[in-house]
């Protein structure tokens, strides 16, 4: 599967005879002086090839060069892929679940450029250097606002005029819903439930994060907008704010919207309460340290997870697992519990002890007697893709 951004191409080789990965790895600064290819050898350590300077087709070219490769590579031909999935960030209203990609599906997803100007022209890009190298090979589109497509328009009706709904699909759409999907079913299997009949808050707290209710499997509500800005305060993006500030700030600094743009998306969140870093990492290093606007931004960070957890579980009537997944939620042990602890007038109980010895496992952290479920669930995004692309290209041959 292919991840194509504006700068970097992310990819992993699956044998979807057992859903085992045999390569995987990325191309970074495509476009720019310094490309460099980084990838992991069987033998888990990375290795890096300097590109000097690739675009997108020619990063792909590297990466399948790569996979072929007498001494590193893992497949002897390009005739052994069989098809190829990409992540597509945005689907619009036009795409309710994963496509196999042709030239009016393109045309669809390119129509969606004014929603996702960053992403959705980076992944055009991705599919079509596929294209030209590997014309016979299938290609499948699965979507990150796919997943999301099942709210109601209570939840993704925004209360604007309704002309910007109707002639400009403004709305809400979400993100993450790949990833949504996978840990929801996920947990289900992990702890022997029916999704069909489970209230499930699905928590991808990463440098981008965002919050999922899960209602009998479908999403009826989450975080993020019409952009990945709405929501959960993140890494640089500010999340939820009263939009009377951006117009404030606009006539005050005489700033445009390309300004705002950079302001809500690039320095904000906790590098913008910090000043110093959007790595929570670095924030937890500056908490224990002592930093008191480290300790402020922690607090916010963690205050917003706490209120949205609290909103979806008043919307759906109860919760019966929370989840965990994301870079941060998988590995930030003081998070969950930080979390955890104010949700106890709902039954949430955390083993603490348990807690703070997990990182990217998939773990049961609540206690016996807790009334809701808490799971860390890694999440499996490439995984979720190669199933789709699978099926997909099955159901059509």
């Amino acid at each position: 599967m292919l991840n194509c951004g504006s700068s970097s191409v992310k990819y992993k080789l699956i044998d979807m005879s057992n859903d085992k990965t045999l390569a995987e790895g990325g191309v970074e600064k495509v476009g720019m002086h310094g490309t460099f290819l980084k990838f992991k050898q069987a033998d888990g350590s990375k290795e890096i090839i300097e590109l000097g300077k690739a675009d997108h087709k020619e990063s792909v070219m590297a990466i399948l060069k790569n996979l072929t490769d007498p001494k590193v590579g893992c497949i002897k031909s390009f005739d052994e892929i069989e098809a190829v999935g990409h992540r597509l960030v945005h689907g619009g209203q036009k795409f309710s679940s994963s496509v196999l990609i042709d030239q009016e599906v393109l045309d669809k997803v390119k129509e969606c450029y004014p929603l996702a100007p960053l992403h959705n022209p980076a992944n055009v890009i991705g599919v079509e250097a596929v294209e030209a190298i590997l014309p016979n090979v299938p290609q499948v589109g699965v979507f990150d606002t796919a997943f999301h497509q099942t709210m109601p328009a209570k939840s993704f009706m925004y209360p604007l005029p309704y002309k910007f709904y109707k002639e400009d699909e403004v709305r809400r759409y979400g993100f993450h819903g790949t990833s949504h999907r996978y840990v929801s079913a996920r947990v289900c299997e992990i702890l022997g439930c029916d999704i069909n009949t489970k209230k499930i808050i699905t928590c991808h707290i990463g440098n981008g994060g965002s919050i999922t209710a899960v209602l009998n499997g479908k999403s009826v509500d989450t975080s993020m907008g019409l952009t990945p800005t709405e929501g959960l305060m993140m890494g640089t993006r500010v999340g939820d704010v009263d939009p009377g500030v951006l117009t404030f700030l606009m006539k005050k600094h005489n700033l445009t919207a390309d300004d705002i743009q950079r302001i809500i998306n690039k320095e904000s969140g906790v590098f913008g309460i910090t000043e110093k870093s959007s790595d929570m990492r670095d924030l937890e290093d500056a908490v224990n340290n002592g930093d008191e606007r480290a300790i402020l931004a922690l607090e916010m960070y963690e205050q917003r997870i706490i209120k949205y957890i609290g909103a979806y579980a008043a919307e759906m009537g109860g919760v019966d697992i929370i989840v965990f997944t994301g870079g941060v939620g998988e590995n930030q042990t003081g998070l969950r519990t930080d979390v955890c602890r104010p949700l106890a007038f709902m039954g949430v109980k955390i083993d603490e002890t348990l807690n703070a010895k997990i990182r990217g496992t998939e773990t049961i952290i609540s206690t016996p007697d807790s009334q809701v479920k808490v799971v860390v669930v890694p999440t499996d995004e490439e995984l979720t893709i190669a199933r789709d692309t699978r099926d997909i290209v099955n159901a059509n041959k």
